[in-house]
């Protein structure tokens, strides 16, 4: 029993670290790109990815955390899969009109409570999937202008969307299937994320802005926030891997809009956006369905966490009935393969 409340503050914790370094790289980059005018966001993405595995890299060697060998084939897949949902997104932010790009981040969530529903036949409640439709409409409300539909853009916003859920589902699932750490699946992935955006980085980039990365002239200032978002980085890719391993893909995507509402308010409050009473609106009916989330989520684990306890107990009680109904169950499970591999 004593492990539930350190499992629940360290869930807080990851939740807590994911929000105030996202929001904080987010004003970074943004003041990085718009007000110093660096537009290249897929190139700076494999900068923060490097720096990234060079940290880990270090605090492997000093003993920080032990590295745990996985199936180079899975981790290959599963880095290059991430690098290029990364690339996909700023595509579709490229080729598509902001409130279309809007609706291919809140799409996110729907898929991957499809796919996790059809593939891994997990349940959500009908409480879960109303709190989520409460959320997505709150922020559509506040984010989403404008909706231009192309037919490039589109197809660019579906492999986007398709990538990103199978991505953040196999972050999750290869973490508990393997006994992976987040920090131990970050460490051996992120070269293979960080490599494909290396190469394609300054492609994708120059296809959107019509400039090179390699001839734009760097100032001190510029030099100064890049070295910033890279260090901010570190800690916005470990906390995406922690909250996925220790929650769930659609808890971690819930927690990326409470980010964009953060974010439209610190953008109201210290830069001076413009805001209007549909954001404040939407913000509210948002932050409305995330706590209608929370507390649902709260509640049925609780409940799940009884019955298993429950269960236990009755299996303890009666140890002769229970080998009798498990016996085959387990001697099949002994029998079973133990491999580090999904692929």
């Amino acid at each position: 029993m004593g492990e539930t409340p350190r499992l629940q503050l360290g869930v807080i914790g990851a939740l807590a670290l994911s929000v105030t370094s996202s929001v904080a790289i987010v004003i970074c980059n943004k003041a990085l790109m718009s007000n110093l005018g660096f537009p290249f966001a897929t190139t700076l993405t494999s900068w923060h990815l490097m720096v990234t595995f060079c940290t880990l890299h270090v605090a492997q060697r000093f003993n920080v955390f032990e590295t745990k060998v996985v199936d180079t084939k899975t981790v290959m897949l599963f880095g290059i899969l991430n690098g290029v949902s990364i690339g996909l997104l700023n595509l579709s932010l490229g080729f598509n009109s902001i409130g279309f790009y809007q609706m291919t981040k809140l799409a996110i969530i729907p898929f991957t409570v499809l796919l996790e529903t059809l593939f891994l036949k997990k349940q959500f409640s009908q409480n879960i999937k109303f709190s989520l439709s409460l959320l997505l409409l709150g922020v559509g409300i506040a984010s989403i202008t404008d909706l231009q539909l192309n037919l490039v853009g589109s197809i660019i916003s579906l492999l986007a969307i398709a990538t990103t859920c199978v991505g953040q589902i196999l972050t999750n699932t290869i973490q508990k299937r393997l006994n992976v750490s987040s920090t131990q699946l970050l460490y051996q992935s992120a070269p293979f994320q960080a490599g494909i955006l290396f190469v394609s980085g300054p492609l994708v980039d120059q296809c959107l802005t019509k400039q090179n990365v390699f001839a734009y002239k760097y100032s001190p200032f510029v030099l100064a926030f890049i070295i910033l978002s890279c260090v901010i980085s570190v800690s916005v890719n470990f906390s995406t891997f922690l909250v996925i391993g220790k929650t769930s893909p659609v808890t971690y995507q819930v927690l990326g809009h409470l980010k964009t509402c953060l974010v439209l308010g610190f953008g109201y409050t210290l830069l001076h956006d413009p805001f209007t009473n549909r954001n404040i609106i939407g913000i509210l009916v948002a932050m409305f369905g995330m706590g209608l989330y929370s507390y649902f989520c709260t509640h049925e684990n609780k409940k799940k966490q009884i019955n298993d306890l429950s269960i236990s107990q009755i299996k303890e009680t009666t140890p002769f009935l229970g080998n009798k109904n498990m016996g085959h169950q387990d001697m099949e499970e002994v029998k079973k393969p133990n491999k580090d591999s999904l692929v």
